[in-house]
């Protein structure tokens, strides 16, 4: 009987037990976001002469809801762990996901610097005192309400819902989850993807042409990643097969 001893390390980093393989699969998009994240803080600290002001007529028609910050909030955690979830068990899913996330949020960055924008509808006063309200107080305080287009809250969602569904969940090792636990967290998903989306307009985050251009926008790239398998990140199991190294089975 073979067991983990006897797995070469070729072969344990080809099935995804190799927890330093896995490292340096996450490296790419590790360092990805390091830019990301410095490029978005050099844009918000970037004094703008003029900004366009985002707002549209339902705009007007949208309520305030301060107890969407919640879901608004879970958005870190939802995609955090859908993609190191994915990480762990197949990484051409995972692939698929960060090159989703990729082209998105750099589509946002060049938007910001070329079209800097912000939108006036967050309220004045909040309606009551609340745990929700002050957190939304917070929420304000830390983040402005310039550079919103497209929403990334969205599009990012949008991202993980698709995941989850263009996914077969095989593992890397085989594995094929049951039906009744795809369709479960399929669907967890899609209902925390879509009270997300609902709450960058209820809690006055983002206007509804926001959540229309995110939307858009993820239609463009879902079609180049799940169409026409656009990768930006992936290892030489993903590049043309006739360049692909051959493994020998023994």
């Amino acid at each position: 009987m073979k067991t983990f001893r006897n797995v070469s390390a070729e072969q344990r980093r080809f099935t995804g037990t190799d927890l330093s393989g896995k490292l340096r699969t996450l490296l790419p998009m590790f360092c990805y976001m390091i830019v990301y994240l410095i490029s978005f803080a050099l844009i918000e600290h970037w004094n703008r002469l003029h900004y366009s002001v985002i707002h549209t007529a339902v705009d007007d028609l949208i309520p305030f809801y301060p107890v969407f910050v919640i879901p608004y909030l879970m958005w870190f955690p939802y995609v955090l762990v859908c993609g190191l979830f994915l990480l762990m068990k197949n990484e051409k899913a995972y692939h698929r996901f960060c090159t989703t996330l990729a082209i998105g949020m750099t589509v946002f960055i060049l938007v910001s610097v070329v079209y800097p924008n912000i939108h006036l509808m967050r309220p004045e006063t909040m309606p009551d005192d609340s745990i929700f309200t002050r957190m939304v107080f917070m929420l304000y305080a830390a983040d402005t309400p310039t550079n919103l287009t497209p929403s990334i809250h969205v599009f990012n969602s949008l991202a993980v819902i698709a995941a989850t569904w263009k996914w077969n969940w095989r593992t890397d090792t085989g594995y094929q989850y049951p039906a009744a636990v795809k369709a479960f967290w399929r669907t967890i998903a899609t209902v925390l993807g879509l009270l997300i989306t609902l709450s960058t307009m209820l809690i006055k985050q983002h206007s509804f042409s926001d959540v229309v251009i995110a939307g858009a926008l993820f239609a463009v790239v879902h079609l180049m990643v799940y169409r026409f398998d656009l990768l930006l990140f992936g290892g030489s199991e993903h590049i043309l097969p006739a360049l692909r190294p051959r493994y020998v089975r023994r």
